[in-house]
């Protein structure tokens, strides 16, 4: 599976990463525990089963779009195999373009393969992934698992992009 990922700039990549830490202080599961050098906040747009060189250049172009605005705003909770607690991102108009364009890219390129229902356009909930467990683990109130300062909308830019391989757990940059 091949991701499509975009990137906050160093303000924004900071209040994530104190965050996670925030979370691991209170001892609640947080992306601070996931050591892989891969790891690192981001905002998925699409998956596929393969980023085929003719998507990797339309994906490319769409990407000329960046930097974004990106407003983190509120927390999400998902349930199901694995619980996930993320931070809400507030897409603006240039953001919904921008995946809408990614999105595209990848459903007529023939050899990207399948593609994950869930970040199609209309049902994509945008996100920032802080933590994620096996079990219910945040039963908290929101004010309680964001930091003081952080507990408003977040504002900053996604400003670069990569691909994520879970097959070689591997990722490569995505440039225009």
């Amino acid at each position: 599976m091949r991701t499509v990922e975009l990137l906050p700039d160093g303000a924004a990549d900071l209040a994530v990463r104190r965050v996670w830490r925030h979370l691991a202080a209170a001892g609640m599961p947080s992306q601070e525990a996931h050591t892989h050098p891969t790891n690192r906040p981001h905002l998925t747009l699409a998956t596929a089963d393969a980023l085929p060189d003719a998507a990797r250049e339309e994906v490319a172009a769409a990407l000329a779009a960046l930097p974004a605005e990106l407003c983190l705003d509120g927390l999400l909770r998902f349930t199901g195999r694995t619980h996930v607690l993320a931070w809400a991102v507030r897409p603006g108009p240039e953001l919904l373009r921008l995946h809408g364009a990614v999105w595209r890219a990848l459903a007529s390129s023939p050899g990207a393969g399948g593609m994950n229902p869930l970040h199609a356009p209309g049902r994509w909930v945008p996100h920032i992934t802080l933590g994620r467990s096996r079990r219910p683990a945040w039963d908290r109130p929101d004010a309680e698992l964001l930091p003081a300062g952080l507990r408003g909308p977040v504002r900053g830019r996604l400003t670069g992009a990569r691909s994520y391989d879970s097959a070689t757990r591997t990722t490569e940059p995505l440039t225009p």
